[in-house]
């Protein structure tokens, strides 16, 4: 296999950028970009730290982030798995990207910039979801601000075709590791038992 191991050799296979792709870029939440994003329910938290990368999927019942300002935006951590990696990153390393999804919507926008975790009360407790609020909440100071073309979403069809029934179900990958975990009791209780611990 050819690897291919500096950026010459890599510019030299493309063509060059189509230059709405670099001017889109913007450096703060500009009007329709703050209308995107407060839309969005759902986006792919991405970061770096001394361990590597992580990707994290992240909703909420309501716009998935709050924008402070045209710079600032606040992502709240809800309940999830307490790995924690994506935060021990942001500790280490706050380089962050958001990419945020809206179903029927073929662009995907994404936000990049530095962030640093709070657990001050004067902001968890402005976040409430039936009365429970965040341990934590990422703000993040923007850099750059773009909609990535719908190429991606088009040829996949994300949002108007359901592949999920040839799926091993999360059951199924947790009994993979460990042949005697109940995988049909885990598959039949988590419908019920998730949402309360959603927040």
């Amino acid at each position: 296999m050819q690897i291919i191991e500096d950026i010459a050799a890599l510019e030299a296979l493309y063509d060059k950028p189509v230059p709405a792709s670099l001017s889109k870029v913007a450096h703060s939440l500009t009007p329709l970009y703050r209308r995107w994003i407060g839309a969005a329910r759902f986006c792919v938290l991405s970061t770096v730290g001394p361990e590597g990368t992580d990707a994290s999927p992240r909703g909420d019942d309501g716009p998935v982030v709050r924008i402070v300002d045209d710079r600032t935006v606040w992502l709240p951590d809800w309940r999830g798995n307490n790995r924690l990696d994506c935060l021990r990153n942001i500790v280490a390393d706050g380089r962050v990207s958001l990419m945020f999804m809206v179903p029927g919507s073929l662009n995907v926008v994404r936000v990049n910039g530095r962030a640093v975790l709070t657990n001050d009360a004067t902001v968890t407790q402005t976040f409430e979801q039936r009365g429970k609020h965040p341990k934590t909440v990422i703000v993040l100071t923007v850099d750059e601000v773009y909609f990535q073309c719908a190429k991606a979403l088009m040829r996949s069809a994300l949002w108007t075709r359901d592949d999920s029934a040839c799926l091993p179900s999360a059951g199924q990958l947790l009994q993979e590791r460990d042949p005697g975990f109940d995988a049909r009791g885990y598959d039949l209780s988590y419908p019920e038992e998730a949402p309360k611990r959603m927040w």
